[in-house]
C-alpha cells in the first residue's frame, strides 16, 4: 500500500453555470492544489459535495483526476455510505479505477452501535487491497467512533488511518493509546484548526479545506512542528485560525467555493440544498482574504 502524504486537501467539486460537473476545471484545480503545497487530494467527499453527486459522476471524477495527477500526488476517492453494501461496491469500483486509497465515513442516520461500525469498516477493508481511511465526524453522523473501536480496526492491515473531526483532544489522545504499537496507522485532522494540536499529540497530518488556498503555509507549520520548533509552528497556526473560522461561517463548502471564485479560480456554486453565501458573509470573506498570502495560483 502506498504511504500517503501528511497534507491532503478535501477538494471542492467544480460545477458549470448550468450545474453540470466541470471535469476539466476539476483537473486544473487538482494540479494547482499540488503546486500549492498539497501532497494529495481527497476527491468527492463532503467538501466535494458527495451527497449530491451521483455515483457515475464520482467514478468519472476519480478517473479524470487520477489521469492528470498520475504519480504527482495522492488521489483518495471518497466511497462512503451509510449502506455497507453500497460502500463496498463503491470501494470495489474505485479500486478498479486505480485511486491510491479510499476514504469512508462512519455510517450516518442508521446510528449503528460500535460493533456495527466495526463490522462496516471490516467489510469495506475486505473488498480491496487499497488503504482505507475511516472518517469520524460525529457532528454530521450523530454517533462517535470510540477510541476502542478505532483500536480494534487498526489491527486490520489495510485500514491505514482515520480522519478525525470530533474536535475532542482527549478522544485523540485515547485513540493514539488504543492504536498501540502500530506505526503505519495515521491520524489526519478533519478540522483545519485542530491540525496543530492533533499533530502535537502525535497525529500525522490534515485533510483540510483552507488548504485550498494556504497549502504551503500549513506545510511549513507541520514541518516546523515536526522539527521541534514549537513557537514558530504555533505562530503560523495562530495566524491561520481567523481565516479558518471565516471559511466555516456557513456550511462547507459554500465559503471556500466563494473564496476560490473571488480569487479568480472558478469552481461554480454549490448544489442544492446548499446555497451560495449571503452578501454579509461574502464581504467578510473578501475582507479576510486581503490579510493573507494566497498559495494557490489563479
Amino acid at each position: 500500500m502506498k504511504k500517503l502524504g501528511r497534507l491532503l486537501t478535501a477538494m471542492v467539486t467544480p460545477f458549470k453555470e448550468n450545474g453540470d460537473l466541470d471535469y476539466e476545471q476539476a483537473k486544473k484545480l487538482a494540479l494547482a492544489l499540488l503546486d500549492a503545497g498539497n501532497d494529495g487530494l481527497v476527491v468527492g467527499a463532503t467538501t466535494g459535495e458527495a451527497p449530491t453527486l451521483s455515483w457515475e459522476e464520482e467514478e468519472r471524477l476519480f478517473k479524470e483526476i487520477k489521469s492528470v495527477v498520475g504519480n504527482k500526488g495522492d488521489v483518495i476517492g471518497y466511497t462512503g455510505s451509510n449502506s455497507t453494501a453500497e460502500a463496498v461496491e463503491a470501494t470495489e469500483k474505485a479500486t478498479k479505477i486505480g485511486v491510491d486509497a479510499c476514504l469512508s465515513v462512519v455510517p450516518y442516520y442508521n446510528k449503528p452501535d460500535q460493533e456495527g461500525i466495526y463490522q462496516h469498516f471490516k467489510a469495506i477493508a475486505a473488498c480491496t487491497n487499497l488503504g482505507i481511511i475511516m472518517y469520524n465526524i460525529p457532528s454530521r453522523v450523530v454517533i462517535n467512533m470510540e477510541p476502542e473501536t478505532i483500536g480494534r480496526l487498526s489491527k486490520i492491515p489495510n485500514i491505514i488511518g482515520v480522519k478525525e473531526a470530533s474536535g475532542n483532544m482527549e478522544h485523540v489522545a485515547n485513540t493514539l493509546n488504543a492504536i498501540g504499537d502500530r506505526k503505519d496507522f495515521y491520524i489526519w485532522s478533519g478540522n483545519d484548526n485542530d491540525t496543530y494540536p492533533i499533530m502535537a499529540l502525535g497525529g500525522y497530518g490534515v485533510i483540510g479545506v483552507t488548504t485550498h488556498i494556504t497549502g504551503k503555509q500549513y506545510k511549513k507549520m507541520m514541518e516546523l512542528l515536526l522539527a521541534g520548533k514549537v513557537p514558530e509552528a504555533a505562530a503560523i497556526h495562530r495566524h491561520l485560525v481567523p481565516l479558518v473560522n471565516v471559511l466555516f461561517k456557513k456550511p462547507n463548502p459554500c465559503p471556500i467555493k466563494y473564496a476560490l471564485n473571488h480569487l479568480g479560480f472558478y469552481v461554480g456554486g454549490p448544489r442544492l440544498p446548499l446555497v451560495p453565501v449571503d452578501e454579509k458573509t461574502a464581504t467578510l470573506i473578501k475582507d479576510t482574504l486581503k490579510k493573507y498570502t494566497i498559495d494557490l495560483k489563479v
